[in-house]
């Protein structure tokens, strides 16, 4: 069986002068055949006459340079127009002026300068040709001339339109490439404002901590633990990250390390212990059973909370934190509320980049976000996330 698939990969290799001269060659043989003799392109409508030596040239100048009429388009065109003249004026009459018309879309779908140029220049030596034509005794008329003309512009004019049409993709292509790059730009941006923002705040507020904690030893031991745990596990999300930027991410670390997963719901018990850890109260709640798979709503759903654990460290330290997720067939829901009788931490300010990504994740799932004040103080965030969306 012949694997056409492949054929035509094989073909696509090939130089494009090569892949465009059979068309040239197979033109070039029609016109010498003998049942074609005399029944090419009759323009001035003179009687044929028989094949010579000048035959073969008009031949060839049509014909020959089709192979570069993709490479070269201009200076095919100029031959090929050449060679339909000669054609033309010794009433050939051969098969081989079919390439006139091919070596004009060719020109107007490849042509890069001088198009106009060219135009002229052409339109300018077709008169020349319809005035010697006339002279030799053709009995065409200015309007069968006319009408001529006008078919090879339309040549021209589909050989535009393909042009116009490649460009169009073209910038199709580009402006989507640039609108994908901008999207991953910010989907990084957003993993590693999440990753960061979330570590460092809560390695700070433990180092800050750690600061009166000299006259007990052994709190002081626990807290730089904390700070030690914290780091470890921002390399390790950071690694997670860099990963997700590598094409071969899906084996293991060149350093040895097992490959590692992205965080998910269920990873939410450890990442209230490390908030607890670094001094802020929190209380989880969860009702239902999560769907155990690494989908988008459950990442989301831990960014959401971890966004809001962030924001509770920085903004209202020692305050207490609820933390509410349920589970449901169809979505998750998360409320995180904070009281606000507690002190900001001595971490870095917000830019506001976290809730809105936050925004923008759960609106990409179909889902509901909403971070507000309370009336009494503090702050609550809720989102409704609809589940079961592919990782």
């Amino acid at each position: 069986m012949i694997d056409f698939r492949r054929v035509t990969e094989l073909w696509q290799r090939l130089h494009v002068t090569v892949r465009d001269a059979p068309l040239g060659v197979a033109l070039a043989v029609a016109s010498f055949l003998p049942a074609l003799r005399g029944h090419g392109t009759q323009l001035g409508d003179l009687p044929a006459r028989p094949f010579d030596e000048l035959a073969i040239v008009a031949i060839a100048l049509q014909c020959l340079p089709l192979a570069v009429r993709r490479r070269w388009p201009a200076v095919s065109l100029v031959l090929v127009s050449l060679g339909f003249a000669l054609d033309q004026v010794r009433v050939y009459h051969t098969v081989a002026g079919t390439a006139l018309a091919i070596a004009l879309v060719s020109a107007g779908a490849h042509l890069e300068r001088g198009r106009r140029v060219l135009v002229v220049l052409l339109s300018a030596a077709y008169v020349t040709l319809a005035v010697v034509l006339t002279r030799l005794g053709s009995t065409e008329g200015p309007e069968g001339f006319t009408v001529f003309y006008l078919l090879l512009v339309l040549a021209w004019c589909i050989g535009a339109w393909l042009r116009s049409t490649r460009i169009a993709e073209a910038e199709r292509r580009r402006a989507v490439a640039e609108a994908t790059r901008t999207a991953e730009r910010t989907r990084i941006a957003r993993e590693l404002h999440d990753v960061v923002t979330h570590h460092v705040t809560a390695m700070v507020v433990q180092a800050e901590a750690a600061r009166y904690l000299t006259a007990a030893p052994e709190r002081l031991d626990a807290t730089l633990t904390a700070v030690t745990d914290t780091g470890r596990r921002a390399i390790s999300d950071l690694r997670h990250l860099l990963n997700l930027l590598n094409p071969d991410h899906g084996g293991p670390d060149p350093d040895g390390a097992a490959h590692v997963r992205a965080p998910s719901i269920g990873d939410l018990g450890e990442l209230v212990e490390q908030t607890r850890q670094a001094g802020q109260p929190v209380e989880l709640t969860e009702a239902g059973e999560p769907a155990g798979t690494a989908g988008s709503a459950e990442f989301v759903a831990y960014r959401v909370v971890q966004e809001s654990l962030t924001n509770a460290l920085k903004y209202a330290h020692g305050s207490r934190t609820a933390v509410s997720v349920r589970y449901g067939e169809k979505e998750i829901t998360v409320e995180v509320t904070t009281d606000g009788s507690g002190s900001a931490a001595g971490s870095p300010g917000g830019s506001g980049r976290g809730l809105a990504g936050l925004r923008e994740r759960v609106d990409a799932l179909g889902g509901e976000f909403s971070a507000d004040r309370r009336a009494g103080g503090g702050f609550v965030v809720r989102a409704r996330i609809p589940a079961g969306s592919p990782a």
